[in-house]
Order: C-alpha cells, then sequence, then structure tokens
C-alpha cells in the first residue's frame, strides 16, 4: 500500500509533535528496524516521511519550526 502526500505529511506531523527534537533519531531508528526485518515497502514510506520531518525541523534550534 503505497501512502498518500497527504498522509506522509500527517505522519511526519505526528512524530515531530511525539518526539520533537528527537524525531530525526526516532525516523532513523524506525528506517533501521524496518531495514532488519526486510520490510522495504516500510523502509521508503518513512524514508518519505524522514524528508518531510526534516522541513519540518528547525535544526540550528533542535525545535520544531512550529514552535518558533
Amino acid at each position: 500500500m503505497t501512502l498518500t502526500d497527504w498522509e506522509l505529511w500527517a505522519c511526519a506531523q505526528q512524530v515531530v509533535k511525539q518526539h520533537r527534537a528527537k524525531a530525526p533519531a526516532h525516523v532513523a531508528t524506525r528506517i533501521g528496524e524496518l531495514a532488519a526485518a526486510g520490510d522495504m515497502d516500510g523502509v521508503e514510506a518513512w524514508k518519505a516521511i524522514a524528508a518531510r520531518v526534516d522541513q519540518l525541523m528547525d535544526y540550528r534550534s533542535g525545535r520544531p519550526l512550529s514552535r518558533q
């Protein structure tokens, strides 16, 4: 099942909301877990989420952009 762009953004926003400054680390861990399990579709979905998380984060402050 392929996620829509809207669903990917919703996932990314939820990850940032839940994990805040640790969101990128959470995404990297999840990608590693899925890769180890051989779930390449999951890896691709989480890579797309990672790209969106990256756009939602401000790495100068370590906070989500919505909190500035």
